[in-house]
């Protein structure tokens, strides 16, 4: 027969037990290492949840190979074209175009005029380009968002600038949306002239802060004919061009190659911003009228008589990268004052990160969309690559290997020329690639659905989510569905990439599972189960006991 206090001593052992359930507990457990467990309930989002389609197939029409206002505009399979209205205006100018493709364009008839055949070989040598500056998803007084957006991939949208083709009509799409214009875009249009075209480019400043336009690599004086600056750059010239203000500046550019134009006012924040563009100059060809702007770059659907003399096909491919702290300057306030003193003193470049790596103004999956190399088999292809980041990239084609032709606008002796699978190229710099599609194991190994990515590793995810970044794909044509999207990718192959919440990190890696469908702990349930049995058992024994003795 126990005593009572045999039964005391059992108390101590009915707490610890106690203490041991609740331990053992998964909700416990799970909060104690930071986990929130889902209960059976969609985890609450940041955000409402956007599913996007692959392809959007806004305009099918666009793909054909096509003549407008005798412009010849080659095919193209991809899902996002460029409209071949716009590509006809920049080509001939909007001075030698019809009534109907200037309405079919969101472009100001003075942005592009093309004159003087003055060589007497069959095109235009004078050539008058109007930019503007403009800003993608900035803040706007008129609502707590940003006005106009524009998606770099799913659910991400940085304050950015770009410089952009002088523009007519609206900014969005229409008056009920908040959505860029399809011309309003990153990167800055790269723009195309013959080599020995008089060329007059007025920057007209739509902007808030100062600018200027410097010319990398192209060939062009120091001061204009009229003694004015040049060469853009505040420190050696003139004043940059203030808000409301215009400069011309004149080129007339003797060496072929692919070059850059960018700001050259506060350069480590305004190019990083995006005000920076390939600028290529074509070799000189009777006929030559060449594609002036190439919206987005990517896919050049009217190529100069050189380049057809040797390629199938042209590609410019423009990499560039964000720092989120930099670009949400622009978002936190709409006041010039704010904005300036948080980006020119704040904001320190020495302590800056990259957060965003984009080809061509989108980042993956959206690259899919309108980065994409098309080829066939047995092809040549031209390639044009520039490097507008801060860091290095190092892009790899997968499945071939690809010759380097150009260091940054100058052709190599042909014994010079490298062939290999890694291209690097530091801050500023340009290659030109051929690019041959024989399938010989040495420049193809056969058609497929080929990656080409940045090997810099942090270049393929957005903000730290993998896969992202510069990510892109060769296809070839018959891989390709109607809608221009590769038809070897699995159905739920880009299913979670495709969502706003997996950028915002808010989605679980690989994981199918919706919430509350957790595979169970069946050990930590068995041991709690038993332990809350002997709890209880022993809470009964020692009492049952204790009243024994009391009795």
């Amino acid at each position: 027969m126990h005593n009572k206090s045999f039964f005391y001593r059992l108390v101590p052992i009915v707490f610890a037990l106690i203490a041991l359930c609740v331990w053992l507990q998964p909700e416990f457990f799970q909060r104690a290492a930071g986990i929130n467990l889902p209960t059976g309930q969609h985890p609450q989002l940041s955000q409402a949840q956007k599913i996007d389609k692959p392809c959007l197939n806004l305009h099918p029409e666009w793909r054909a190979a096509q003549v407008i206002d005798d412009v010849e505009i080659s095919e193209s399979l991809l899902c996002d074209p460029d409209n071949p209205y716009n590509i006809a205006a920049f080509v001939r100018g909007m001075n030698n175009v019809s009534m109907r493709t200037i309405m079919n364009t969101h472009i100001a008839e003075d942005s592009l005029t093309k004159s003087d055949d003055l060589d007497g070989d069959g095109d235009p040598d004078i050539i008058r380009i109007k930019l503007e500056v403009l800003e993608l998803n900035g803040a706007t007084p008129d609502s707590s968002g940003f006005f106009p957006t524009y998606d770099i991939a799913p659910g991400i949208q940085p304050g950015m600038w770009a410089f952009s083709p002088k523009l007519r009509g609206m900014s969005v799409k229409n008056f009920r949306s908040i959505k860029a214009n399809a011309i309003l875009r990153a990167p800055s249009p790269v723009i195309r002239v013959e080599q020995g075209d008089k060329v007059y480019i007025t920057l007209e400043n739509t902007h808030y802060f100062p600018h200027t336009l410097h010319f990398h690599g192209v060939d062009h004086a120091f001061k204009t004919p009229s003694g004015g600056d040049n060469d853009g750059v505040p420190i050696t010239g003139e004043k940059p061009v203030m808000p409301g203000a215009t400069r011309t500046y004149e080129l007339k550019p003797r060496h072929a190659g692919t070059m850059l134009y960018h700001c050259h006012v506060q350069t480590d924040k305004h190019l990083m911003m995006g005000l920076n563009g390939m600028f290529v100059v074509e070799e000189n060809r009777p006929n030559n009228w060449v594609q002036t702007f190439n919206v987005g770059a990517g896919h050049v659907r009217h190529s100069s008589v050189a380049i057809k003399e040797k390629y199938d096909r042209e590609y410019d491919l423009h990499y560039q990268s964000i720092d989120k702290n930099l670009a949400k300057t622009i978002q936190q306030s709409n006041d010039i004052r704010v904005i300036s003193k948080q980006m020119h003193r704040v904001y320190n470049m020495s302590e800056s990160n990259e957060n965003y790596f984009m080809l061509n103004g989108h980042s993956f999956p959206y690259t899919l969309r309108d980065a994409l190399i098309i080829a066939k088999p047995n092809e040549d292809i031209k390639l044009r690559i520039a490097n507008t980041q801060h860091s290095n990239i190092a892009i790899h084609i997968h499945g071939h290997k690809a010759t380097i032709t150009d260091y940054d606008g100058v052709s190599q002796n042909p014994a010079a020329q490298i062939t290999r699978d890694v291209y690097g190229l530091s801050a500023a710099q340009r290659i030109d690639l051929h690019l041959q599609t024989v399938n010989d194991g040495l420049h193809s190994y056969g058609e497929g659905v080929w990656l080409f990515h940045d090997h810099v590793e942090m270049g393929v995810a957005n903000d730290g989510m993998s896969p992202g970044g510069n990510i892109a794909l060769l296809v070839y044509e018959s891989l390709l569905n109607e809608q221009g999207m590769p038809s070897e990718l699995r159905d739920d192959a880009l299913d979670e990439v495709l969502t706003n919440s997996y950028y915002a990190k808010e989605r679980p890696l690989w994981g199918k599972l919706e919430a509350g469908e957790l595979p169970p702990d069946y050990l930590r349930i068995l041991l709690f189960g038993l332990l809350v049995g002997l709890t209880i058992g022993l809470i009964v024994f020692i009492i049952r006991g204790l009243k024994r003795l009391d009795s």
